[in-house]
């Protein structure tokens, strides 16, 4: 698999749970805005409550960056469903969980254990044209952080409305940002 910078998401349709109602979800969906495709394992297991708990909440702090989450399993819509009926977690969970049980999306993105059939922990950071501005992909085991999910958004988002500057380590919004010339390089 080669480096997916840049890569626009391609077609796809896939059913959603999102609290309490089902619907289609298609590329269109996630275009004109920015989003965080978070690639889990599965329903009911054991780090997945604790990340998308964590994500949770940090949503409405996405949403007032302008970008919305997309949870994905190889779970149905039919089994989210019922782990929020199940899970006081997941009950409260106001994001789309897409159900991609054919593995359609984490085939589209590199992250589907074929042997397994689950995915991995992927989290791609898409701009409102659909393309990946930054990702990662962990083992089953290591769970992510939505605080610095949110962090890599904005960065991300910083850095797509002034190309000519980039984010230090640890940037948050309002801090000093670098323009690269060659003055700096070796300074820092």
């Amino acid at each position: 698999m080669g480096n997916l910078i840049g890569k626009e998401v391609e077609e796809f349709k896939v059913w959603a749970y999102r609290m309490g109602k089902f619907a289609e979800i298609a590329k269109e969906d996630l275009l004109g805005h920015w989003s965080v495709l978070f690639f889990y394992p599965a329903d009911f297991t054991f780090v997945c409550p604790t990340e998308l708990g964590d994500l949770q909440d940090f949503y409405e702090e996405f949403e007032e960056i302008g970008c919305q989450i997309y949870s994905v399993s190889e779970d149905t819509h039919f089994v989210h469903k019922a782990w929020a009926d199940a899970s006081d977690t997941i009950g409260r969970i106001q994001y789309t969980m897409l159900g991609d049980p054919a593995g359609v999306l984490a085939s589209q993105f590199g992250v589907l254990d074929e042997e397994e059939g689950q995915a991995f922990r992927g989290t791609f950071i898409l701009n409102p044209e659909g393309k990946v501005r930054a990702y990662e992909i962990h083992d089953m085991g290591i769970g992510r952080n939505g605080a610095e999910l949110l962090r890599k958004v904005q960065a991300a988002q910083f850095v797509e409305e002034h190309g000519d500057q980039v984010c230090p380590a640890k940037w948050k919004p309002g801090e000093k940002t670098l323009t690269p010339s060659l003055d700096l390089v070796g300074l820092l």
